[in-house]
């Protein structure tokens, strides 16, 4: 397939390096110190590709942002359609595969969000969050309600935010108190999380079909 007009000389996968080095770059350091030009030599394409591909760094930031929570974004439209249980415990499962590589990636998103209103990176996420997941929550477990999915007398707005912190706080709590506990935020950890964290919603604000049997984590 040919490439847009004035396309600067470089590999076939330059996109994917340059966001792939971005993530690792905005993840480690303040957005103000990450350069393009520093990007482009992580990635070891030529920085004229950053303008061509993302019109400038926070096109880059923004980019980085929305592909890496796509396959979130899919889960979430997911559970609307279908509001099971199945598709709640999938949706955790999602958030932390995609959250393992880079643990401190929900760290950015965190310190981005308590930036002032008007910053660039703070508009940016607010736009990629109305888009994508404020809409899906709000819709995810008034449809559970709606299935007859939620326990009686459980509030969706009160369900939808005990799920976001057991999804989030083990990447925002600190690595001392992670360390005290003996914890190692790994993949494998993360999967038995999830799984403890889905028989927790079970027994606490999903009306499930029966007793679950299951060892808990």
């Amino acid at each position: 397939m040919a490439g847009k007009t004035g396309r600067p000389a470089g590999e076939s996968d330059a996109r994917e390096r340059l966001i792939k080095e971005a993530k690792k770059l905005f993840v480690a350091l303040p957005y103000s110190k990450v350069s393009t030009r520093m990007i482009a030599t992580r990635a070891g394409v030529n920085v004229a590709l950053i303008r061509y591909y993302f019109g400038n760094k926070a096109g880059l930031f923004e980019t980085m942002l929305r592909e890496t929570l796509e396959p979130i974004r899919a889960q979430l439209k997911r559970v609307i359609n279908i509001g099971d249980i199945e598709s709640v415990g999938e949706l955790m499962r999602t958030y932390y595969r995609i959250m393992a590589p880079t643990p401190d990636l929900p760290k950015l998103i965190a310190r981005t969000m308590m930036m002032e209103p008007g910053d660039l990176q703070r508009r940016a996420m607010e736009k990629i969050f109305s888009e994508i997941s404020l809409p899906a929550e709000q819709l995810m477990f008034h449809k559970m309600r709606e299935v007859g999915v939620l326990r009686d007398g459980v509030s969706p707005v009160k369900a939808r935010m005990t799920f976001i912190s057991m999804m989030v706080f083990p990447f925002l709590a600190p690595p001392a108190l992670l360390g005290i506990q003996g914890i190692e935020l790994n993949e494998e950890w993360l999967m038995e999380l999830a799984e403890h964290n889905v028989n927790v919603l079970l027994r606490g604000i999903l009306a499930q079909g029966g007793d679950s049997n299951d060892e808990a984590h």
